[in-house]
């Protein structure tokens, strides 16, 4: 009889065993899947629509345009600000390292990409003889961007008077937000002057763009009320990473917000990941709905998904002349570049005009539409911007800074290649399979 009932007391204890190990494989299989889930969402605006109005979306003269921006991406614009583009390293650095010279209260900045180098080195320096002499200095560093760069370099910082903190660096209890990352660059001077665009803390940024080696990018340098949007951006950074939320007239100075008439109307944006529809995405989504003439889009990572394909198709149909500049061979993450390429054929046959830049890598993330609407900043015309990454935008409504960008973009295309339908075509089949395998990967990229 006891062995009776110790036989069926087993067959319980397996079975309580098995339903144990479904149910674990079950919930694993479901985390799995929800990480899977996380790290592949994309965002979801398929169409801008005016309703009651049949002759379309917002064009830019209608005031209601930069009104709506600003209500579904937190943008603010402001009047009276002064600012011009700053042309790769070598129209870039010189300045820079002037206007941090110059601090008298206050430096922050903050870096997505750094490495050691010469750049690096001339930052480096500049930063301990303010600190030394009295200006407070605050720096934050990516954690996954800046990882080549030694803790005794950081060290040597914080014993000279800088305050470094370090963002989003990689814990246990943080892989699920693994995928989410700061892409943010910031200089800004005693709350007066700021920096932002595509460089960094590393070599390949300095020169002319024109070299091989010598990497094709486009920053801005600005003046006025806008600035205080690029510090809130820094004061976002350094509270997550330190847990101080900085305030007062130091960092934020107090006639930096006085409303003055003339100069460039601008604003930063400040892109942060959401779920569901990302501000990054309304912001594209609109400006892209708003062209009438041109379009003209740089970005080194250009991996458009079904949706803006289609808003950028549907500009073209309206009449606009809508030109891609992007990278060629000469890129640094081959994977964007053939994912990009699998978006081709469809924007060729549309008529969209697509060019691919020969001399070196083009890091560039601008554009301008209709000459007078634009930004430069940090964000790429990918998922992973507009889904996943914080992002720095100088953004602006200016014939004058407007016309410069035009200009510029259209010099760049004189050392572009030109992709044509029949050519594109023509490629060897191979092509087609690594454009094929990365366009899978496309939402992580």
């Amino acid at each position: 009889m006891k062995y009776v009932i110790a036989k069926e007391q087993m067959r319980k204890m397996l079975r309580v065993k098995r339903v144990g190990v479904v149910l674990g494989i079950l919930l694993v299989g479901s985390l799995a899947l929800v990480g899977v889930l996380s790290i592949t969402r994309g965002t979801p605006v398929k169409a801008v629509v005016n309703i009651g109005n049949k002759s379309g979306p917002l064009p830019l003269s209608d005031s209601l345009f930069t009104q709506s921006v600003e209500l579904y991406t937190g943008l603010h614009l402001t009047r009276g600000n002064a600012a011009r583009q700053m042309l790769n390293g070598d129209g870039t650095y010189q300045q820079l390292w002037r206007d941090l010279r110059s601090a008298k209260h206050t430096i922050t900045v903050q870096m997505y990409y750094s490495q050691p180098g010469a750049v690096t080195d001339t930052m480096t320096v500049i930063l301990k003889e303010r600190a030394k002499a009295g200006v407070r200095v605050l720096f934050v560093l990516d954690a996954f961007g800046s990882q080549n760069l030694k803790l005794s370099w950081a060290d040597s910082l914080r014993a000279a008077g800088v305050e470094v903190g370090l963002l989003r660096q990689l814990h246990w209890y943080s892989l699920h937000n693994a995928s989410d990352r700061s892409h943010v660059r910031v200089v800004v001077v005693d709350g007066e002057i700021g920096y932002t665009g595509g460089f960094g803390l590393a070599d390949y940024w300095l020169g002319n763009g024109k070299v091989q080696g010598q990497w094709r990018e486009t920053n801005v340098r600005f003046e006025g009320p806008s600035v205080m949007g690029l510090q809130a951006a820094f004061a976002a950074a350094w509270a997550e990473c330190t847990g101080e939320l900085i305030l007062g007239d130091t960092f934020f100075p107090k006639k930096a917000f006085n409303d003055v008439d003339g100069g460039v109307t601008a604003g930063v944006f400040f892109a942060s990941p959401t779920t569901g529809s990302t501000p990054a995405e309304r912001f594209i989504a609109l400006s892209i709905a708003s062209s009438r003439r041109t379009l003209y889009v740089a970005n080194s990572y250009f991996v458009p998904d079904d949706d803006f394909r289609k808003l950028l198709l549907e500009a073209r149909k309206r009449g606009v002349d809508v030109r891609i500049l992007t990278v060629s061979k000469e890129t640094d993450v081959k994977t964007t570049l053939w994912a990009g390429r699998s978006r081709y054929e469809q924007l060729l046959n549309g008529g969209i005009r697509v060019y691919e830049y020969q001399p070196s890598m083009m890091h560039s993330k601008t554009f301008i539409v209709d000459g007078v609407w634009g930004s430069i900043g940090s964000m790429n015309f990918d998922n992973r911007s507009l889904a996943f990454n914080n992002e720095s935008n100088f953004v602006f409504m200016d014939k004058g800074l407007g016309g410069q960008m035009d200009s510029t973009f259209m010099d760049d295309l004189t050392r572009s290649k030109e992709i044509t339908l029949p050519e594109f075509q023509q490629r060897p089949w191979w092509h087609h399979l690594m454009e094929g395998g990365a366009s899978l990967l496309s939402r992580l990229l």
